[in-house]
């Protein structure tokens, strides 16, 4: 590629000597171990696909493809429009949509304008959206005609938006099947008032203003919001260079698909996973975007995967987390679709992956699943594991192209601590998309520090190195249970058990206990053929058998289900903070 060829960057080039970079460790041979990342806009990366592939697919959603040419049409049409508007650089745009031809469209039309995206859940109740709003400063919104009434507009006046504009989730489509679609009410729509714009006729606009000027190290992309290592929400400002690095790093991990691969959008768009491996990563080569507005039941989404397998050119890349896996090999009538072999290569991601999950998946799918890791802060990819070669499901592989890391003295963050499971401490990386900072949160920016003239984001999270580099992760930091002294992390007791042949899921989490500081709890969800045969002191009983004595859950809850976040990751603070222990011990100490 021309932009590949033409930079000089030589910032983020790894040491050779590196030990994840050696062939032993499992580096795959067909990945180059240093890149010269391109220096170029978020919309830059866009023209120049659009221009090399113009014919090619996209993207799909609701039975129809967009192909380059119309889609980056669509993007300087609706930039222009915000120019019109008096939207500037530096300016931002709150998106407010599920899945769709119009949340693509409006993040590069963002992009190529210079404003910054903030990406919102849909699902967001109105003074969640209202908090996104004031923290990000947002001067316009753009949102789904059927989420005004009862999430934009309670709040609207005190957003002080300049400018809202609403889609219907059908402008697409064809006139005929939007017609029958909303007839028969199987496609939302509302009524607007009239200060709200039709983002259909600012797609019309014909006068097409020029790409303003970007420095792509420097100009800050998109806002997307994060608990961090903190749990305060904040938005981590990501550049152009952070997004076009780690969609290029995506892009050359997944050296199998080097063209014309399509991409199933399952996760929403709004989460950094999505963003950079579903939507920015086709983009780099001419890939194209299979768009869910909401997860699909699972004969929909076999059904679809085996109709449009041909227009994938041979591959499908599948980035999920555990539990859309999960349902697949559940899926009681997966045998009926002749899907076996069409997901080339699959990622999951937002949480461990269980081994059992994975090794089920490829002899079912027959396709390769590997686990990758990642936090919004770094744009988020880190590391991956290798598609092919060597393998250690337990580990969160290797780390991209152009990334270090290494694991420090949780206390001091300074002292880096050599390889062994005996050594476990906090995981900081550098790398090209590693975040600007944080906005409006200085205070809080020692999550990014400078070590030797490099800068480094401070994960959270702990864990080990191996003597190949590989780094396994133990827990997140703030997650850490004190139980008596020792150190217990929930992540592990979960992954023991999970062993455990009646339990279907689980979440552990400690809670406040004056005698040993905190005792270890278990929420469980038990799998249908062992509910009412199971008790919660047979769970302890099978514990004290299996694992260290102060590994053992104390408590144990059964579920009918777990809290999950929009991307299917375990809410384990949701279940704690709404334990009675903890809600007690707290108003104890108020």
């Amino acid at each position: 590629m021309a932009a590949e060829a033409s930079t000089d960057n030589q910032l983020f080039h790894i040491d050779e000597s590196a030990p994840w970079l050696k062939e032993s460790s499992g580096w795959p041979v067909q990945v180059p171990k240093n890149f010269d990342f391109p220096k170029i806009s978020l919309y830059e990366m866009l023209a120049k696909t659009a221009k090399e592939h113009s014919k090619r697919p996209a993207m799909w959603f609701l039975d129809r493809f967009m192909n380059y040419k119309e889609f980056i049409s669509r993007v300087d049409a609706l930039s222009s429009a915000f120019v019109k508007l008096g939207l500037k650089k530096g300016d931002v745009i709150a998106l407010l949509l599920p899945n769709s031809f119009q949340y693509v469209i409006s993040y590069y039309a963002i992009a190529r304008l210079g404003g910054i995206i903030t990406a919102c859940n849909p699902t967001y109740k109105p003074l969640e959206l209202l908090y996104q709003l004031r923290v990000t400063g947002a001067k316009a919104l753009i949102c789904l005609d059927a989420l005004y009434e009862g999430t934009v507009k309670p709040i609207a006046a005190e957003a002080h938006l300049e400018h809202i504009i609403a889609t219907n989730i059908a402008d697409f489509m064809c006139p005929i099947k939007r017609f029958f679609g909303r007839l028969f009410g199987k496609i939302p729509h509302a009524k607007m008032p009239p200060e709200v714009l039709s983002y259909k006729k600012l797609l019309a606009t014909a006068e097409i203003a020029p790409p303003t000027a970007i420095n792509p190290m420097e100009d800050v992309a998109a806002y997307l919001m994060t608990g961090g290592s903190t749990g305060v929400p904040k938005a981590a400002q990501l550049t152009h260079f952070n997004l076009v690095s780690n969609a290029f790093q995506a892009r050359l991990w997944l050296w199998k698909s080097g063209t014309g691969f399509g991409d199933i959008g399952v996760l929403p768009l709004f989460h950094a996973f999505a963003m950079s491996t579903v939507m920015n990563t086709p983009i780099t080569c001419g890939g194209w975007i299979l768009l869910f507005p909401k997860p699909p039941k699972m004969d929909v989404l076999c059904k679809t995967i085996c109709r449009l397998a041909p227009h994938a050119l041979g591959d499908f890349v599948f980035c999920g987390v555990e539990v859309l896996f999960k349902r697949l090999i559940d899926f009681k009538e997966l045998d009926h679709y002749p899907i076996y072999g069409k997901l080339s290569l699959c990622v999951s991601g937002a949480g461990p992956l269980n081994p059992a999950i994975q090794a089920t998946f490829e002899q079912k799918l027959g396709s390769r699943l590997v686990v990758g890791y990642g936090l919004t802060e770094a744009s988020p990819v880190v590391s991956c594991g290798p598609f092919y070669g060597e393998r250690r499901p337990e580990s969160i592989g290797l780390p991209f192209i152009g990334t270090k890391w290494k694991i420090v003295d949780m206390e001091n963050g300074e002292e880096e601590l050599p390889p062994g499971p005996e050594n476990i401490g906090e995981l900081i990386v550098a790398g090209p998309q590693v975040m600007k900072g944080y906005l409006k949160a200085s205070e809080l920016d020692n999550d990014i520090r400078e070590i030797n003239g490099e800068r480094w984001l401070f994960t959270g999270d702990l864990g080990y190195m191996d003597e190949a580099g590989r780094v396994y992760i133990r827990d997140r930091k703030k997650q850490l249970i004190k139980y008596k002294g020792y150190s217990v992390f929930p992540q592990e007791i979960e992954s023991l058990l999970a062993k455990h042949p009646a339990i279907d899921e689980v979440a552990v989490a400690g809670l406040p206990d004056r005698v040993s500081n905190e005792v270890i709890k278990a929420w469980v969800v038990l799998k249908p053929d062992y509910k009412g045969q199971v008790t919660e002191d047979d769970i302890i009983s099978w514990a004290k058998e299996n694992m260290a004595h102060h590994k053992i859950p104390r408590l144990v809850e059964f579920r009918d289900e777990l809290p999950k976040s929009i991307v299917g990751k375990v809410m384990r603070r949701e279940l704690r903070e709404n334990d009675p222990l903890f809600i007690h011990a707290s108003q104890a100490d108020n």
